[in-house]
């Protein structure tokens, strides 16, 4: 459970983001419907802003699966990650679905664009990836627009997503589901030691909220031996195992940050 992080599935030359027997097609089905809500929420309930008028930027965009359902809501997206067979594969899917979204290949720690940019960003299972999550949440600070909102989720680290997402999810032969080291367990971050990453680069930490699968864990467990096995999809695993907002932050969590403008 100690291997290093493997980041260059992402650079594979393939559709590994959109086809449903591929792994990573689990952001879409089992993350994606409570993302989506809580990007809605925010940016309509919170900020009072309506979606049709933002200018949004998602880091660490991959395939493109979260960027076509916020330019789904009406947003303005920017699409922007590092590794450029991603990218090409966003290009390619959003020009078939006609959605207008602008894609550009680029690390997160030197994002190319100006200051103050965009009135949202979004960096969704990105943040557990880097390896100091300081200049990323710099750069995103820096082309954020004053009064603008971080919105973010990562995994907690902790007993329970070592078990479960490390062991159960990815090592495991018996259960599963996900590349060999996608994830590394030290690289999960603390919601209080991502509060003060916030907070030292001009984000005031709003809300952060739990995310669970709704199915609960027993549950889980034979959908994912059931996936092991061949007997269903990875789509369909995840739309099985849809993650819900929950009080319970153990494992993993999404939440939001506001910039403030500095004192003149």
């Amino acid at each position: 459970m100690g291997a290093a992080i493997d980041n260059e599935v992402y650079r594979r030359e393939a559709d590994i983001w959109w086809d449903e027997n591929e792994p990573l097609s689990m952001l879409r089905t089992m993350m994606n419907p409570a993302r989506v809500g809580f990007v809605r929420e925010i940016l309509n309930g919170q900020l009072g802003r309506n979606p049709r008028n933002l200018n949004v930027l998602d880091v660490g965009c991959g395939g493109g699966l979260l960027a076509e359902e916020l330019a789904g809501l009406g947003l303005t997206v920017t699409g922007v990650d590092p590794a450029l067979a991603s990218v090409v594969t966003a290009r390619d899917h959003a020009r078939r679905s006609d959605f207008p979204i602008g894609y550009v290949a680029a690390p997160g720690e030197s994002l190319p664009f100006g200051d103050g940019s965009f009135d949202a960003v979004v960096c969704t299972d990105v943040l557990e990836h880097v390896e100091d999550t300081g200049p990323v949440i710099s750069e995103i600070a820096r082309v954020l627009k004053d009064g603008g909102a971080f919105l973010f989720e990562t995994i907690n680290r902790t007993l329970r997503s070592r078990i479960a997402l490390i062991g159960l999810f990815q090592t495991w032969k018996w259960s599963r589901c996900a590349p060999p080291n996608l994830h590394e367990w030290r690289r999960f971050i603390k919601p209080g030691e991502l509060i003060v990453t916030l907070a030292q680069y001009g984000l005031l930490h709003r809300r952060t909220v739990g995310l669970q699968p709704h199915i609960g864990k027993f549950r889980s467990i034979l959908e994912m031996l059931k996936r092991s096995r061949g007997k269903i999809s990875y789509g369909e695993l995840g739309r099985r195992m849809e993650m819900r907002p929950a009080r319970d932050k153990s494992m993993s969590y999404m939440g939001w940050a506001v910039k403030m403008a500095k004192a003149t």
